[in-house]
């Protein structure tokens, strides 16, 4: 299928010219809205365009006055003004980023920092305890701390900008008319390593702005929206998501953590979210939720037949059939991008039936990240649209089915991993990279992603099994808050393995329709659930053994399942 180009937008060569020509076009428009909590008063500061660009020539100022230029600044910390002012500060000026994960354990942190060679970081002040940990350890090349707020004994944010704004005011101009490499390598990110230890990524000025013109290219933001930067920055998806917010226009808020996520869709008037699937179908459940207790479930039901039958005669009034339900998400909501894993089509036909425009993308932190994804002229439940106008994707090493390993040529691709050069050449030949993911293209061009070729579970029989497909399935029903399917090794044949699930129950339904039943009752109910799902998949696809735990799976701070951490745990236990 040809790629296809639906808006106008400019295409520019590093995130310096596309920075600029925002200040220039957006100028005394709301970029951020910072939120202000003192004892009970909270007051809400809106930074522009003008002010973000002014920042950061005056913090990259005061970095070149300390001798930055050419070094590396590690970022960590929540997402807030401080956290992506610090890293278009570090891009503008050439300083190598360094996005790191706030939840990282102290000696993967360390080692991160270590392995970066990293020369200052910029910290949060709710992660001081980490910081001076690594400080007394001296495990590091770290030789400067920078506090995002003001407290004592560090140097801050707010102070830098202003020593930057005096040395501008005397002539200093050193950081402004930095000029750009744009293939260097700029940022230095770290994968977040479901299989193994993280790989450091290096990425350039190109590789980021050839994927944010992509996607103004395909999607439908608007300067008049608002988005709430709920991705953590420290995730190639979160940061280059909000460069691409603001390449757009759009004003900036953020949340104030995940159980306030729909207070703060109400507080701002959020229109647009952009979300790991994890956290998109958690806000679709709670609404469903809240409809099945009113009692309103069939009503619902009816009122979707009767609207995606008008659709078809371009009559669409989903927003006003169900504005009760529109109301609970602020009632602006109108688009939502869901990424970073693969997501339940259930889900985002869901949103679609409501008026609420959701489309799925497909990328890793290897190519910047999107290398595919839905628009309005391409939606298709359960694939993840077509490849982004500036990349070709091709499936390799097809099976029988057509499935194959998908790998992707384009200028978003990654220069290589740090100090791994073994392991660049395994997935960068001639230009391609491999992506190590299974999938297919459909009649309609449309890219489905069955899986991780490193998770595809073979049986004795050579049929072969994406525990990916299997598990949507089973999350969706009610007892089930997560799982995960594997192969357990067959006791009574060494050469085959038992299609196995565990589940984590879901609390809170066991709460409200289970509470007066036993847990084996409850462990029957569930089992028989799932026979009823094997009638839905051939033989082979079966499950033939369930494993129940009231514990959560062991996750990626960015919520993946770390599959093999998990599968050692359970044989262990």
């Amino acid at each position: 299928m040809e790629n296809n180009k639906i808006y106008e937008a400019t295409e520019f060569n590093n995130i310096k010219e596309m920075v600029y020509n925002m200040a220039e076009k957006f100028n005394e428009s709301t970029a951020f809205i910072i939120k202000h909590k003192e004892k009970d008063q909270i007051n809400y500061e809106n930074v522009s365009y003008t002010r973000l660009l002014g920042d950061i020539n005056k913090l990259g100022t005061a970095f070149f006055d300390m001798g930055l230029k050419g070094k590396r600044v590690a970022v960590i910390g929540r997402n807030r003004y401080e956290w992506i002012l610090t890293h278009l500060t570090n891009l503008l000026g050439g300083i190598v980023s360094v996005p790191l994960d706030k939840d990282l354990q102290l000696e993967e942190l360390e080692s991160s920092i270590a392995r970066s060679k990293a020369d200052v970081i910029v910290f949060d002040e709710k992660i001081l305890d980490k910081i001076e940990e690594i400080k007394e350890r001296k495990n590091t090349t770290l030789v400067d701390f920078i506090c995002m707020s003001k407290i004592d004994k560090y140097k801050n944010i707010k102070d830098l900008i202003k020593i930057g704004e005096n040395l501008i005011e005397k002539g200093e101009k050193d950081y402004i008319d930095f000029e750009i490499d744009n293939n260097k390598m700029n940022i230095l990110l770290f994968t977040s390593g479901t299989t193994a230890m993280s790989k450091a990524v290096m990425l350039s000025h190109r590789n980021i702005a050839s994927n944010v013109y992509a996607l103004q290219c395909v999607e439908d933001i608007r300067p008049t929206d608002t988005n709430i930067a709920f991705l953590p920055f420290h995730h190639i998806f979160g940061s280059t998501c909000i460069i691409w917010t603001l390449a757009c226009g759009l004003k900036n808020v953020f949340p104030d953590g995940l159980r306030y996520i729909k207070q703060n869709l109400n507080e701002y008037k959020v229109t647009i979210f952009v979300g790991v699937p994890l956290l998109v179908e958690s806000i679709y459940k709670t609404i469903m939720k809240e409809v099945e207790k009113q009692g309103k479930t069939k009503v619902i039901k009816t009122a979707i037949k009767v609207s995606n039958f008008l659709l078809k005669f371009h009559i669409d009034i989903r927003r006003r059939l169900f504005k009760q339900i529109l109301d609970a998400l602020g009632g602006e909501l109108r688009f939502v991008v869901s990424g970073g894993a693969p997501a339940d089509p259930e889900i985002s036909k869901g949103f679609n039936d409501l008026g609420i425009k959701t489309v799925q993308g497909y990328g890793l932190s290897e190519t910047s990240p999107v290398i595919a994804g839905e628009d309005e002229n391409h939606l298709k439940a359960g694939t993840v649209g077509i490849p982004m106008i500036n990349d070709t994707i091709e499936i390799v090493d097809k099976d029988e089915n057509g499935v194959g390993e998908i790998r992707v040529k384009g200028p978003n691709v990654m220069l290589g991993y740090y100090e791994m050069p073994e392991l660049t050449k395994e997935v960068l030949k001639d230009g391609w990279f491999y992506t190590g993911d299974l999938g297919f293209f459909d009649e309609d061009g449309m890219l489905h992603v069955t899986g991780r070729n490193k998770s595809l579970i073979v049986l004795k029989n050579g049929k072969k099994v994406f525990p990916e497909e299997v598990e949507m399935l089973v999350n969706r029903l009610d007892l089930v808050n997560e799982c995960i399917v594997f192969g357990m090794p067959n006791k009574d044949d060494k050469n085959d393995v038992k299609l196995s699930v565990k589940v984590v129950f879901d609390e809170q339904t066991i709460k409200e329709k289970y509470e007066d039943k036993t847990d084996k009752e409850i462990y029957d109910i569930l089992w028989n659930q799932i026979k009823e799902l094997n009638t839905k998949f051939p033989r082979y696809k079966h499950i033939t053994n369930l494993i129940v735990s009231h514990e959560e799976l062991i996750k990626t701070t960015t919520k993946k399942v770390k599959r093999q951490e998990e599968i050692k745990k359970i044989m262990e236990g």
